[in-house]
């Protein structure tokens, strides 16, 4: 633990104080560049969600929660223990890796906060996922944008759903029929929430629990199109073709996704595997669909300064 620990957190959250002045109160306050890959810290209102990627004693871990708590005015510091093989163990040992009960500060299990004026239902002590992932505001935001353009006619497809955040961004925007597509009933319920939040209505029907793979070729066989449809699957995922890699499989999903494109529509990809570069990404979006056309590249925002892990493309079918 570097003994300048309460210095490196105070610079660290005045460059990211503009955030808060823009209605965003749902962040990252400390990225791995900025820790030598050591911990990262989410915000969500006055609560802090602690990341570490390497084993600490109890005594730092309570330390730099602490550190942090005084920094930010935080009543709470919950703890994510983040090993590269939590993603396999997550479910044999979630007690371990994310303990419900907070390692600072009074019990949260669930919260409002704002990213961009907009609120979202976070549940800190409920999983290694706590509702939002913060690294994609950018992509958000230009979905709100953009579907503030397809107006009332507009149709958008959001699959890998989890929480909703990019179907209520549309929906917020205007567009006339935005479906959520997520494997699991539970988060979707919770994308239900957070359109409640916000005053919309959520019908079941707008919720669509299943398989995406599945579903895409049932959207297909419908002869069913979308004038925008999101992508941002998991790196990994066993289904009942088997096991898909983002690395390998994305080519074939891209193909599905731009199945369902009406003329001119326009798909936002997302890839999260570090092992895949940002021209090995736009080289497999162009493998699954030649007709697609390549507007915009992006990653994370501001407060992942030096990430490479995310890649956002936007294309568009011609």
């Amino acid at each position: 633990m570097p003994a300048d620990l309460p210095a490196q957190a105070s610079l660290m959250a005045d460059k990211r104080a503009h955030l808060l002045a823009e209605g965003t109160t749902l962040y990252r306050a400390a990225h791995t560049g900025e820790t030598g890959g050591l911990y990262a810290l989410d915000l969500a209102g006055d609560v802090g969600v602690l990341s570490l990627y390497r084993e600490l004693s109890g005594a730092d871990e309570q330390r730099l929660a602490a550190v942090w708590a005084g920094t930010l005015a935080l009543r709470s510091v919950y703890l994510k223990r983040r090993p590269q093989e939590a993603s396999h163990t997550a479910n044999v040992a979630r007690d371990q890796l994310s303990p419900q009960e907070p390692i600072w500060g009074e019990a949260r299990p669930e919260l409002t906060a704002l990213e961009d004026g907009v609120p979202y239902l976070i549940r800190p002590g409920s999983d290694l996922s706590t509702g939002l992932f913060t690294d994609a505001r950018p992509a958000r935001r230009w979905v709100r944008r953009h579907a503030a353009n397809l107006h009332a006619t507009g149709r958008v497809l959001n699959t890998f759903a989890y929480t909703c955040g990019f179907g209520l961004n549309a929906t917020l925007a205007g567009a006339g029929v935005v479906k959520n597509l997520d494997l699991s009933r539970k988060v979707l319920s919770w994308g239900q929430e957070n359109y409640r939040l916000s005053g919309l209505p959520a019908p079941d029907l707008d919720f669509i629990s299943g398989d995406v793979f599945d579903w895409l070729r049932r959207l297909e066989r419908r002869a069913e199109r979308f004038d925008l449809l999101i992508l941002d699957p998991p790196s990994f995922a066993r289904g009942k073709a088997g096991v898909w890699r983002s690395e390998r499989d994305y080519p074939g999903l891209v193909a599905q996704a731009a199945a369902l494109l009406t003329h001119g529509g326009h798909l936002l990809a997302m890839n999260n595997h570090s092992g895949v570069s940002g021209a090995a990404f736009e080289r497999a979006l162009i493998v699954g669909a030649p007709t697609l056309r390549v507007m915009e590249r992006f990653g994370a925002g501001e407060d992942y300064p030096g990430a490479t892990h995310l890649k956002v493309l936007v294309a568009q079918l011609t």
